[in-house]
């Protein structure tokens, strides 16, 4: 059989296989609905596959499953905290730093991911002034813990994903990792609340519409998967019937993520579709250009009927919502629903503190001590500020200019602006609530190769 058809069966079978698994995890939705105890026993395998396949693949495969995993259990977190199948609050950024901890042991690190080491050694005086000053209300373990997870997975991330060469075929799959888990929770909150008018209570974000969890992690990761399905509708969708398969889901998640009422992760995933469609477009010839105009009026209805089904079924809230009004249509006073308030008091917590800051958590002891309740934070740029002092300013320094300047080297990346608009974007409105940004930061250091189409032989044109 010739390299070319070879290709061309490869290429249809993991199609086959997309649209398989898809499948699959819209059977997994309804399964964690209907049946106690499957979102367990679906957290239990997920874990352990990825565990069993990057210790047992052989060593030039394990770079790739500990990216299928990170990606898998990232875009899965809201979904195994809503339905109780995960083990304790924060298993995902643990679960994330355990994979890439194994793969580096397997296949190492590069020399020039120095700057995360860095990182990671400035998170440490946090830790020391936090052990200082926290109160007997705010336990020192779980504080430290839980706001450091975040901050050392993207550390982590980092220093494995630095330069480690991919083709853009294998991002495509890491992208597909991160849509299954979102459409299976897709699915569950379909189930959970089939009627968005009925849970109707104003233009606030909306628990009852986002499974019954916290509607700002769920339209986060809703919003992941509706870059994963855009990018897999321009860049994988060679027929029609997957550019309609691809779109009816990007529709169905796309709705569900809207009317959360969380605007913070939709914004953020419209910014990335954006970043990606000029990279894309800047990126390609005359005749690709054309193919893409062509799909961008395709999504553009789909698009417009999104919004007006959306629009049909919140009563006009949602329009509400996004023209920053309450129900009644008037104008609210503060766009950031108290969030600029927050930034401002965690600033005044550096300008107070500025060298070692408040430590680590130390702005909830702050806050607890002059309101008389714990109130945590939105924004981790704030939080960098304010309980680490100049070392936060170091640290966001760090975390912007080490990857601009990795990609002043290797501009191969479509989604690499997307992938750095995810994460600052993320821990502006949501901090580090989640593993997403931490580990979507480190795709955005990833050194990604085109594979060349080798020209066929003289003897294999004779046998054509």
């Amino acid at each position: 059989m010739s390299r070319t058809k070879l290709h061309k069966k490869r290429y249809h079978f993991t199609n086959d296989l997309y649209v398989a698994l898809v499948v699959l995890h819209l059977f997994v939705g309804v399964g964690i609905f209907y049946i106690p105890q499957f979102s367990k026993l679906y957290f239990t395998v997920v874990c352990f596959f990825f565990i069993g396949k990057v210790l047992l693949s052989a060593k030039r495969s394990k770079p790739m499953w500990v990216l299928f995993g990170c990606a898998y259990i990232a875009a899965a977190e809201s979904l195994f905290r809503m339905t109780g199948g995960g083990l304790f609050y924060e298993f995902s950024k643990y679960y994330i730093i355990l994979l890439v901890l194994i793969g580096m042991f397997f296949t190492g690190v590069s020399g020039k991911s120095y700057p995360y080491f860095i990182y990671l050694v400035l998170l440490v005086p946090s830790v020391l002034v936090a052990s200082t000053t926290l109160g007997y209300d705010l336990n020192f373990r779980k504080s430290i813990a839980f706001v450091l997870s975040g901050p050392v997975c993207l550390g982590a991330s980092a220093l494995y994903c630095y330069d480690k060469k991919i083709t853009q075929e294998q991002l495509l799959q890491i992208l597909a990792c991160m849509t299954f888990p979102v459409l299976a929770m897709m699915v569950y909150v379909f189930l959970y609340n089939p009627s968005v008018k009925e849970v109707l209570d104003g233009t606030g974000s909306n628990f009852a519409a986002s499974g019954g969890y916290g509607p700002n992690q769920v339209s986060t990761l809703f919003g992941l998967g509706m870059v994963a399905l855009t990018v897999r509708f321009f860049l994988k969708s060679p027929t029609l019937f997957l550019k309609i398969f691809n779109l009816i889901f990007l529709g169905l998640v796309s709705f569900r993520g809207l009317v959360t009422f969380s605007r913070g992760g939709i914004i953020t995933a419209i910014m990335m579709i954006i970043g990606f469609l000029v990279m894309l477009y800047g990126a390609s010839k005359y005749k690709r250009r054309q193919q893409i105009i062509g799909s961008l009026f395709l999504l553009g209805i789909g698009v417009v009927i999104i919004w007006s089904i959306t629009a049909n079924q919140t009563n006009g809230l949602i329009e509400n919502r996004y023209g920053n009004k309450d129900a009644t249509g008037r104008e609210k006073s503060d766009l950031s629903t108290g969030r600029v308030d927050l930034f401002t008091r965690e600033f005044q917590g550096f300008l107070k503190h500025p060298f070692f800051g408040v430590g680590a958590n130390g702005m909830k002891q702050v806050r607890l001590e002059e309101e008389g309740k714990i109130i945590a934070s939105h924004n981790e740029v704030s939080r960098l500020f304010s309980e680490h002092g100049i070392f936060g300013l170091i640290i966001l320094l760090l975390l912007i200019f080490t990857p601009l300047a990795y990609r002043n080297q290797h501009k191969g990346n479509l989604l690499f602006y997307s992938f750095l608009i995810f994460w600052f974007a993320t821990i502006n409105h949501s901090a580090m609530r989640i593993a997403a940004p931490g580990f979507i930061y480190g795709l955005a250091l990833l050194h990604i190769t085109h594979e060349k189409k080798r020209p066929l032989s003289r003897k294999q044109l004779n046998k054509q």
